[in-house]
């Protein structure tokens, strides 16, 4: 109520916001709750289905508080060219029924690329929420969608002063660029504390807090490589010998652990569970004593939670984190290098006092920004 108290409507103003992963509806409840809020403003959610399963339903909308989507497109999996295909043609036939004054999209997925282009084909301003970051490796997926998107958009929204400077590196004009934080952050501090009281997950896997590391793996860079997920997989059966693994077990990564006859190696201490929903995977972040991942997402929750990391990756777009010492990056080449990282982190938690991502009002000023675009 604070929030939206300071912010101004826009008489018949829409917003088309374009959405295809879980993280992206995280965030863009955020911003959704403070929009829709605003009075003469509408807001149209389109998810193109890109990574769908059953934690994406009724449940999950519930947890974030957020409405169903208007409209769901069910594209689906696919090669990276089919998907992004076939959600561009979809995506468009609903800009042009809806006629919207913004379309906003998130992050770095290819629903993110296909919500831009067809915007920005039809003359339609686009808004990018997370945008300017770079990881500076063009062999992912991601880093292409995300370059893309930043340069079919009108407004930049920044959640670092780093990201700002790769814009500007880049050639953005800076009356697009806008350094708003970080609307994860926000989200953090909703959830966090929503978590406190609904979930029961530590009670459910009889867990101690801040007795376990909570590890997430799912891109394809880990899943796809044999010797990569082997590494990741052995390392966390060493570490389990001195403190438990709490690892939910993404879709795409089950599929390539049956692949390589990894699925049901049994330890005690390492317990492959399926994924869970989205409170319960706020409280079992923030009561891990370390958490391992290669989710970008996962890294800076971690971090707003005040935990340790350990990012399975060659390089990472949060490079504050680094910096900082709350995040270490740790390619997994070998059982053992992935191992010893685990347990050194262990034995030197946290990092310096900072806070690169903004005060937890970044939502607020999204919304701001895209209010005051139309009103001019």
């Amino acid at each position: 109520k604070e929030a939206v108290a300071g912010l101004q409507g826009a008489d018949g103003m829409k917003v088309v916001t374009v959405l295809g992963a879980r993280p992206q509806f995280i965030k863009a409840a955020a911003v959704s709750r403070l929009l829709r809020a605003l009075p003469g403003v509408t807001e149209i959610f389109i998810h193109t289905g890109q990574h769908y399963d059953e934690n994406m339903s009724g449940v999950f909308f519930s947890e974030l508080e957020i409405p169903q989507p208007e409209y769901n497109l069910g594209v689906g999996s696919g090669s990276h060219g089919a998907q992004t295909g076939q959600m561009l043609e979809l995506v468009e036939q609903v800009l042009l029924q809806e006629k919207p004054d913004r379309v906003l999209v998130y992050g770095d997925t290819n629903s993110t690329l296909a919500g831009a282009l067809a915007a920005v084909k039809l003359h339609m301003p686009v808004a990018h929420v997370e945008a300017g970051l770079r990881s500076f490796n063009r062999r992912m997926p991601e880093e292409i969608n995300r370059v893309l998107a930043d340069h079919a958009s009108e407004l930049l929204f920044a959640p670092t002063e780093a990201a700002v400077r790769n814009l500007r590196g880049e050639g953005i004009p800076e009356e697009r660029i806008k350094l708003v934080g970080d609307v994860m952050h926000d989200a953090a501090l909703f959830y966090g504390a929503k978590a406190e009281i609904k979930s029961d997950i530590l009670e459910r896997l009889q867990i101690n807090r801040k007795g376990y590391i909570l590890a997430t793996i799912h891109r394809a860079e880990n899943t796809d490589e044999p010797r990569r997920l082997r590494a990741i997989l052995g390392g966390l059966l060493q570490a389990a010998a001195d403190i438990s693994v709490i690892f939910p077990v993404h879709p795409r990564t089950r599929s390539a652990l049956k692949r390589e006859n990894l699925i049901s190696i049994d330890h005690p201490d390492l317990h492959m569970i399926d994924p869970v929903g989205y409170l319960d995977m706020v409280m079992l972040e923030k009561h891990a004593r370390l958490i391992a991942t290669d989710s970008g997402g996962v890294q800076k929750e971690a971090f707003f939670h005040g935990v340790p990391c350990v990012t399975l990756r060659d390089e990472t777009e949060w490079v504050e984190l680094v910096e900082l010492g709350w995040n270490r990056i740790v390619p997994p080449r070998s059982e053992r290098e992935v191992a010893q990282a685990l347990l050194d982190s262990l034995d030197h938690p946290g990092g310096r006092e900072g806070f690169p991502y903004g005060g937890g009002d970044a939502a607020a000023k999204v919304v701001q920004c895209l209010v005051e675009g139309v009103n001019s």
